[in-house]
């Protein structure tokens, strides 16, 4: 009886944390705050609540926050083109490497050997914003390299070149954005759990 109540009260907090990382990334999402416009791509800060929802209550968690993620994606390229919308209307660009976000920032932060919790963090926002970046750039890569090139104006022997020129771009400033507000958000969010 005892486990059950306990496991009842587990899953409501993983349920109550999926609403109020779904509604940072509606909120992200809706005013075009989590997208930056870059002239190639677009680049992001709607990673966090993933990665956050990750650290903090599994891999599941991440994974749903990264759905809605995916989801707003797909919406925000309906909504408002950019050159590389039509890759990103496809839900496995769009959605599958966000989902997976939640799983390499959780078990990266399950590595044992490391015990600084705020070195945890950091490395599980490089992790979760690179599975996005590489995710996200490799799947255009594999399954748009043709179109990708013709959206660029270039030979598609060109098109891995481009690609990885958008990925050096948009990375480094959407690691150090991920690690900076990751840290902050995680402990006091663990400080006010005791967890």
């Amino acid at each position: 009886m005892e486990k059950t109540i306990s496991r009842k009260k587990f899953e409501t907090r993983q349920i109550a944390v999926v609403g109020m990382l779904s509604a940072i990334s509606i909120v992200l999402g809706a005013s075009g705050v989590g997208f930056i416009p870059l002239p190639m791509a677009k680049a992001t800060i709607m990673h966090i609540p993933v990665i956050i929802g990750a650290i903090l209550e599994g891999p599941l968690v991440g994974m749903a926050a990264g759905l809605i993620f995916g989801i707003f994606s797909i919406v925000q390229n309906m909504m408002n083109p950019s050159l590389l919308s039509f890759a990103f209307l496809n839900p496995i660009v769009s959605v599958l490497p966000r989902m997976l976000i939640g799983i390499t920032s959780h078990y990266s932060h399950q590595i044992s050997f490391i015990k600084n919790k705020i070195l945890k963090i950091a490395i599980s926002a490089v992790v979760g914003t690179l599975t996005n970046t590489i995710g996200v750039l490799g799947l255009i890569y594999l399954i748009y390299a043709g179109a990708f090139a013709q959206a660029m104006n270039i030979d598609v022997s060109e098109a891995g070149t481009a690609i990885l020129g958008i990925a050096v771009t948009n990375a480094p400033g959407e690691i150090l954005v991920s690690v900076l507000l990751s840290i902050p958000i995680v402990m006091a969010v663990r400080k006010m759990l005791k967890k």
